[in-house]
């Protein structure tokens, strides 16, 4: 009898704490992490602080355990559980100091019951599994989160005013313009994500990044009684500029040199009067394997970004099988026609990316170049 008193006075003590009232004077600000130097890092963080006269806590979303099992398999098939944080102010921003990354704070202009509602949220969120969610790049991240959690405690009657230098962009440009067009992770996001993000976003899917929610709060009100934001303040400024790598193993380089290559190689068989059978061997199997990788991106995962990919039309799946018809000095009149049907995707490509259904990565362009006179030569030579 006694151990179970004890364990319903716990039980209740657990629950009272977890409800427990934050004083009148809580602060409660959002904070916006800037930049770091690799791609994870690229488009910034959000947080939300919440200082009261006893604790000075930051919670934040979208972080992941590098622990969980099959932790590898459940991120490349959209499946992962990303987590939310909770951390000691000070260790923060010491954090982010040292990683030399800006550190800008917006005090919001909240009631206590609305104050009240956020902590509630936060403390329950985190003692539920620390709030595990599917994570989603442009729908549920570190920065929606933060925006839903602000929504949901002003019973969505927060106002957004466009900012001074909004401009209508589609959610591909949104990402490019965190990134140099000339990096491999820039290259990367444009091969791997699909045409479902070159739909133009709406303003308030602009959020989905950490510097808009910044710029959207600003100038934002609530139930256009009052101002979201009562004071903003830089609390680090970064002084350096992160680096872009070294240019000479850029992908504008790099894939001109193969590209230079390609066509160097086909016009000398062109001059012989021969084919060199093992480029075009490496050329179908590293092709075919892209298109598989693509394939799998858009039909066995969870992505939603991965969707309607038509950088199939140059990297296509069936080009693996092709390698070995590649590889014979006389391949199947089939092949031909795989061939023809890889200069017509090139062509489609190009309608495509002229009518905007999809962007492509302007560092593939001397690869597709050379690839399309590749194609061409096997036309004239195999027709022989």
């Amino acid at each position: 009898m006694k151990l179970l008193l004890r364990v319903l006075f716990l039980l209740c003590f657990t629950v009272a704490f977890s409800q427990k009232n934050i004083p009148n004077n809580t602060q409660i600000s959002v904070l916006t992490i800037g930049p770091g130097n690799n791609l994870n890092d690229a488009f910034g963080h959000s947080g939300i602080r919440l200082k009261t006269s006893y604790s000075d806590i930051v919670y934040d979303f979208g972080r992941y355990n590098f622990e969980d099992p099959n932790f590898y398999l459940n991120f490349a098939r959209g499946k992962l559980n990303y987590l939310q944080g909770k951390a000691n102010y000070n260790n923060l921003v010491n954090f982010y100091k040292q990683q030399n990354r800006s550190i800008k704070e917006q005090l919001l202009n909240l009631s206590a019951e609305e104050k009240q509602s956020i902590y509630t949220f936060l403390e329950t969120n985190y003692a539920n599994n620390q709030g595990a969610y599917l994570y989603d790049f442009f729908y549920d991240n570190c920065a929606t989160k933060i925006r839903d959690v602000i929504e949901n405690a002003t019973n969505g009657n927060i106002n957004y005013q466009l900012p001074d230098n909004y401009e209508d962009k589609t959610f591909r440009t949104l990402i490019q313009d965190e990134l140099h067009y000339n990096t491999w992770g820039s290259l990367g996001i444009d091969i791997a994500l699909g045409a479902v993000i070159d739909r133009t976003a709406t303003p308030r899917e602009h959020l989905f990044l950490p510097k808009n929610i910044y710029t959207f709060f600003e100038k934002a009100t609530i139930s256009n009684e009052k101002e979201l934001v009562s004071s903003s303040k830089t609390i680090f400024k970064s002084d350096t500029k992160f680096q872009k790598g070294n240019f000479l193993l850029s992908p504008s380089v790099i894939l001109s040199v193969l590209a230079v290559l390609i066509i160097f190689i086909t016009y000398r068989d062109y001059k012989n009067q021969c084919r060199t059978k093992i480029l075009d061997v490496i050329l179908h199997l590293v092709l075919g394997l892209i298109g598989v990788l693509l394939t799998l991106l858009w039909f066995a995962t969870d992505h939603t970004a991965t969707a309607y990919n038509y950088n199939l039309l140059w990297a296509f799946p069936l080009s693996i099988l092709m390698m070995f018809q590649a590889c014979k000095s006389e391949p199947k009149k089939w092949f031909v026609g795989y061939i023809k049907f890889s200069v017509l995707m090139l062509c489609l490509l190009t309608v495509h990316w002229i009518s905007g259904v999809q962007r492509f990565a302007p560092t593939l362009i001397p690869l597709l170049i050379a690839l399309f006179i590749r194609y061409i030569f096997l036309l004239k030579f195999l027709k022989k």
